[in-house]
């Protein structure tokens, strides 16, 4: 512990108090060849024909620690997943907080923690990063932003210019455990004690998936507005129509019943550890079985179609009682403040 318990004003001024806020809670934690050269910039070597992939992404979730993750564990999954969704495997992030004065330092230091933890995990280090102080009643004690790099080789998706009607749409799991863990923790329901954030990087899972030659079109993270947001998003880019069986959509039974105790649809709630893709027909049982061996695509599903491209984009679901509704793209705040 440093000598003050609590983040001031003057671990921001860039004078003696943050250089003591660096050397004793981040650079040993986060610490790696490239960090400890303490320039303003990191330098990265670039593989041989490899194209760059570049994303930036902030967190302001509440509240800061949750069931099976936290601000930290959340910021290097997002990031990770951004750049993985490009058929990409990230190479480094950079790391930038805005701290509240106030701010427990033991809770700066766990934060830290986290990012370290889940990055050497990822095998994506922390590479370079700024910090900057507010005062008090300025934040909700930490912000924080994170950008990542990557390359990308050989197979890729490419993209929603490419879908075609035929395609199908799999998504990697069971959905909506990052929302419904944010809720149950923010409004300290223990009967959803149990319920587990799934923020997860990602990548590895992605690199089986591009290795199913010419038939992976796009993919995308269903974070924010969950599944009816990335799939309204893509039928609004392709003017295509999407039919999804709703039977075949994984949900999870206590995450099912807890949007049922709270109101909510499964399709609306945020996934942190979860991708949707569209490929080639033709290439779905491929795709699909490449996702089940992997550890963070055993629930996978196959749950959907293009079902025509160059009309007006609309997503409908058949339901289990024969009959079809529409899914809209999330509108105002069914969830807030969840990444």
């Amino acid at each position: 512990m440093i000598a003050t318990e609590k983040i001031t004003v003057a671990h921001g001024n860039g004078g003696t108090q943050m250089q003591e806020l660096l050397r004793r809670v981040v650079w040993p934690r986060l610490g790696n060849a490239i960090l400890a050269e303490e320039t303003d910039a990191a330098v990265l070597p670039a593989p041989a024909g490899a194209t760059l992939v570049f994303t930036t992404d902030s967190f302001v979730v509440q509240p800061l620690f949750f069931p099976g993750g936290d601000i930290g564990h959340l910021a290097v999954c997002g990031t990770i997943n951004d750049v993985a969704m490009m058929g990409a495997q990230p190479a480094a992030l950079a790391l930038a907080l805005i701290l509240e004065a106030g701010l427990p330092m033991a809770t700066l230091e766990r934060i830290v923690d986290s990012i370290a933890a889940t990055a050497r995990a990822a095998n994506v280090p922390v590479v370079t990063g700024d910090t900057k102080v507010v005062e008090a009643g300025k934040a909700d004690g930490i912000y924080i932003t994170t950008s990542g790099v990557g390359w990308r080789t050989g197979t890729a998706p490419t993209g929603w210019r490419s879908v075609q009607a035929g395609d199908a749409i799999l998504v990697s799991g069971t959905l909506g455990h990052h929302g419904i863990a944010v809720m149950a923790a923010r409004a300290h329901l223990p009967f959803m004690s149990t319920l587990q954030s799934d923020a997860a990087p990602l990548h590895e899972l992605v690199r089986e998936i591009v290795a199913v030659d010419d038939g992976v079109r796009w993919l995308r993270d269903p974070t924010r507005g969950g599944l009816a947001a990335a799939l309204n998003e893509l039928a609004g880019q392709v003017g295509g129509a999407i039919e999804l069986d709703d039977a075949a959509i994984p949900v999870a039974e206590d995450v099912r019943g807890a949007a049922e105790v709270l109101g909510l649809d499964p399709l609306y709630l945020a996934n942190e550890g979860r991708c949707v893709v569209v490929c080639a027909a033709a290439a779905a049982d491929a795709v699909l079985a490449r996702m089940r061996r992997h550890a963070l695509g055993r629930t996978a599903a196959r749950i959907g179609t293009v079902s025509a491209v160059g009309g007006r984009g609309s997503v409908v679901i058949a339901t289990s009682f024969g009959g079809r509704r529409i899914v809209d793209m999330p509108s105002g705040e069914q969830l807030p403040r969840i990444c």
